[in-house]
């Protein structure tokens, strides 16, 4: 044995009959000593007879079940806090459907035992009552000027804070910055010395110029940052076609814009209708808001209930009727700007 190799050659050992040892195969190979199946391929599990490959593990029941039930304890606290949510909501609207008399008997929940009870007089008086009707009338009158303002204003400014060079941008947009801080019950005197002397005050351009001052600061933060992240790529395209500032602004930003845009549209008009501190302080006493309206229905007529039921359920319902108008439109600019 010495000076030959003691491991024979496996192509030598092949040529003379012998096979190696299947203990020492490769996984997966196929040797001499592997069984094979009629067309030649290895046999498995798969190929024997009254066999089958093993079916893919699959969850255990019980974790089946848990998911299932932690997402049916999931959604029925959703709707239980929902439900929550909308009960003072509800009893308002119940409410103003109530007569006087069947509210002092018992509370706004009987009307769902006795729907026979809900009436539409209450409704009545209130389109009788000038002081409710006029309310409401000028409260559009402020509401919808302020948020056109502050949305147009605060979409130039945007533009320019995000795009246009001029010297102490940085600086000034900083001091937008700062206004966000500034409360609105700081103003409230001197603001009102300087529209005494200029025959602004119990005015409603008064209201709506005040609205418009303190909504510009959030306005111009949010669309500046919106506009900001615009790719400067499209924006150079569209100048090289040959499109100026107003027209890249027109065509180009304001469409990308539309989610921001209605956004701040919606909150600036609920601030805006929802408000009664300016208002009181800053509108006609002889031509108030709705806010200020119910509440000197409150102070007047304290049991009043058969007109103020239906006018708070009326100044309620038409900010939630913007609201769900302008979502719609919201949500169509998100997904188009998602599929973009």
């Amino acid at each position: 044995m010495s000076g030959t190799d003691a491991t024979p050659d496996p192509a030598k050992r092949a040529a003379a009959g012998g096979a190696g040892r299947p203990d020492r195969a490769e996984p997966g190979t196929v040797t001499a000593a592997s069984p094979v199946t009629a067309t030649g391929g290895p046999v498995t599990a798969a190929s024997l007879p009254g066999r089958s490959a093993p079916a893919r593990t699959r969850a255990p029941f019980a974790e089946r079940a848990a998911g299932r039930l932690a997402g049916g304890a999931l959604r029925v606290f959703l709707v239980v806090a929902a439900l929550f949510w909308l009960l003072p909501t509800l009893g308002l609207l119940l409410s103003s459907f109530l007569s006087p008399t069947d509210l002092n008997d018992g509370g706004w929940w009987q009307a769902l035992t006795a729907p026979s009870r809900l009436t539409a007089d209450n409704y009545e008086r209130l389109l009788a009552n000038d002081t409710i009707t006029g309310s409401l009338l000028n409260t559009f009158a402020i509401a919808v000027p302020a948020t056109l303002l502050v949305v147009t204003l605060g979409a130039f400014a945007g533009y320019a804070f995000a795009w246009l060079e001029f010297p102490g941008r940085d600086w000034l947009f900083l001091l937008v910055v700062g206004l966000l801080v500034v409360p609105v019950q700081v103003a409230l005197i001197p603001v009102s010395e300087l529209f005494g002397s200029i025959g602004l005050f119990e005015t409603t351009a008064g209201v709506v110029l005040f609205h418009t001052a303190f909504g510009l600061p959030f306005a111009v933060f949010l669309l500046r940052n919106f506009f900001a992240e615009i790719p400067r790529e499209l924006l150079e395209a569209a100048r090289l076609d040959g499109a100026g500032e107003l027209r890249l602004f027109a065509r180009v930003v304001l469409p990308l814009g539309g989610p921001a845009i209605a956004s701040l549209g919606i909150f600036q008009f609920l601030w805006v209708w929802n408000d009664m501190l300016v208002a009181l302080v800053f509108a006609d006493s002889a031509h108030p808001p709705v806010t200020v309206a119910l509440q000197q229905q409150v102070r007047q007529f304290g049991n009043n209930i058969d007109v103020l039921a239906p006018g708070a359920f009326l100044s309620m319902a038409v900010p939630l009727v913007v609201f769900f108008a302008f979502q719609r439109q919201f949500v169509s600019g998100v997904m188009a700007g998602a599929i973009k």
